[in-house]
């Protein structure tokens, strides 16, 4: 690791000041302590958020506002989050380890980076880490790599969960920056590569995340379907997260959010327009998974991923159809 400078901001304004000094932030310090262990992250100078406030959970209107400091432990043990929007809670739950989740924070999360493992070996091309030098997995080992929202230039997933869970919830991201105050939802916060993989969201430099903002609880089943590799503390080959209601035994509304299935947290509304106003069955659910994996694409070892996609799907609207039936 390299040598820098740290400094701690006592204030989300004096954080901002520091960043606009062309400080790095770090908060838990879970993904950017890696980074800067492998020198992919070599920033010369920190500054510390964990004391300029933004550790909050408050109620905002008839929805929740969570600080970008809550931990992922204390965000999923309140008891606002586990009564109202439990999907959020089991996501987090789901994620890494008891000891990570009390370290990790909101902010930080949302911002990890790919894990890819050409992105974290400095011998091999990636257009993440490196822009210009190749893509190595989608002629290499690819079987963690995205199959909706690839490019030439990229083929790496987001690996989180919580975002996953937070965009089926229709979450606001809440930010500080030189421009000011901004409100993003969560479905525009992460960038899919294009052309330019190595930025991994809208932030601007500078621009620090404040909170999360959650909207009114909905009132319907919340589920959150995670198949990896094994029970702990690893990253899911395919997610899926749903908010739905049932009505005299239609689909009255639905959300769905993917993950590890794309280079983003992956919605498609029109999968769930196939859903609204039907009964459930098998042969909905199929034709749910067809519009949702129509431009699926996959690079040899993870082409399981996409049936893999079908079943998950069907598998979570069978348990929240029959466990919201009314």
């Amino acid at each position: 690791m390299r040598p820098f400078a740290l400094d701690h901001a006592a204030s989300t304004a004096e954080a901002l000041q520091f960043l606009d000094d062309g400080a790095t932030a770090i908060a838990g310090g879970t993904n950017l302590v890696d980074l800067m262990k492998l020198q992919i992250a070599t920033p010369e100078r920190l500054v510390s958020l964990r004391r300029s406030g933004l550790g909050d959970i408050a109620q905002d209107g008839e929805g929740l506002r969570i600080g970008a400091l809550v931990t992922n432990a204390d965000c999923a043990a309140d008891m606002q989050v586990r009564e109202n929007w439990p999907l959020l809670a089991k996501a987090i739950l789901a994620g890494a380890s008891p000891q990570l989740r009390n370290r990790a924070t909101t902010g930080g999360n949302l911002c990890q980076r790919t894990r890819c493992g050409y992105f974290y070996d400095t011998s091999q091309a990636c257009n993440k880490r490196d822009p210009g030098s190749g893509c190595a997995a989608r002629e290499g080992f690819n079987r963690i790599h995205a199959v909706l929202g690839t490019s030439d230039a990229c083929i790496a997933t987001y690996p989180g969960d919580m975002a996953v869970a937070m965009l089926a919830l229709e979450a606001v991201v809440l930010t500080q920056g030189p421009s000011g105050e901004r409100e993003i939802p969560i479905a525009q916060f992460h960038l899919p590569p294009g052309d330019d993989p190595a930025r991994d969201n809208v932030l601007e430099a500078g621009e620090l995340i404040t909170a999360v903002r959650l909207p009114a609880p909905t009132g319907g089943v919340q589920i959150y379907r995670k198949v990896r590799d094994r029970a702990s503390y690893a990253f899911a080959l395919v997610s899926v997260a749903v908010d739905l209601t049932m009505n005299e035994g239609r689909i009255a509304r639905c959300a769905l959010a993917f993950g590890s299935l794309g280079t983003v947290p992956w919605r498609d509304p029109a999968v769930e327009q196939v859903l609204i106003g039907e009964a459930p069955s098998s042969a909905l659910f199929a034709k749910a998974a067809e519009v949702l994996l129509k431009d699926a694409q996959g690079f040899g070892a993870n082409d399981f991923k996409i049936p893999l996609a079908a079943r998950a799907l069907a598998a979570t609207l069978n348990d929240a159809t029959r466990t919201g039936k009314a």
